[in-house]
């Protein structure tokens, strides 16, 4: 089973960057969805508190409510997109992937662990990695830049260690 090409699916990327910047003149990010998303659960349990707090307010101030945020419809497409993808290249099968040497239960609290980290990345970051990568990347952000070449270095710098407990 082979994988896209790289340079094909990077200039793919490339062009849904810049067709979400001409159609939705908004770029590419995940995080802010997650944000959108607990800001509406906030909202419908306790709108008051909502409306007063400075992260939760933001969001469920929108016009139409939170549930209308241009990154829910993108999130969701990036899911149906990747359901259609694993379809149609043979790939979608119900299965954990992990080293030899690593049970299905560490992988999974890994995986969590790790993507509750990238999470809180984010929050603080101000974006996700793909919001930093590709938005801020796009347009010129030094902290965009920054963030990447920071995050491709922290990676090489553990790829060995990750490498070891895959084998």
């Amino acid at each position: 089973m082979k994988y896209s090409d790289p340079y094909l699916a990077g200039i793919a990327l490339g062009l849904v960057l810049l067709a979400a910047f001409v159609f939705a003149g908004r770029g590419l990010g995940a995080s802010g969805a997650f944000a959108t998303t607990a800001s509406g659960a906030v909202a419908a349990v306790a709108p008051d508190y909502a409306k007063a707090h400075p992260y939760f307010g933001r969001y469920a101030a929108q016009p139409g409510g939170p549930w209308r945020d241009w990154l829910l419809f993108e999130l969701a497409g990036v899911f149906v997109g990747g359901f259609v993808s694993a379809r149609l290249a043979g790939r979608f099968k119900r299965t954990v992937e992990r080293g030899a040497g690593t049970t299905v239960r560490s992988r999974l609290l890994l995986a969590g662990a790790g993507g509750s980290v990238m999470g809180v990345g984010a929050a603080l970051a101000r974006g996700c990695t793909s919001g930093q990568a590709l938005t801020g990347g796009a347009l010129l952000s030094v902290g965009s830049w920054g963030f990447m070449l920071m995050a491709f270095a922290g990676a090489y710098a553990v790829a060995p260690a990750l490498r070891r407990v895959w084998r």
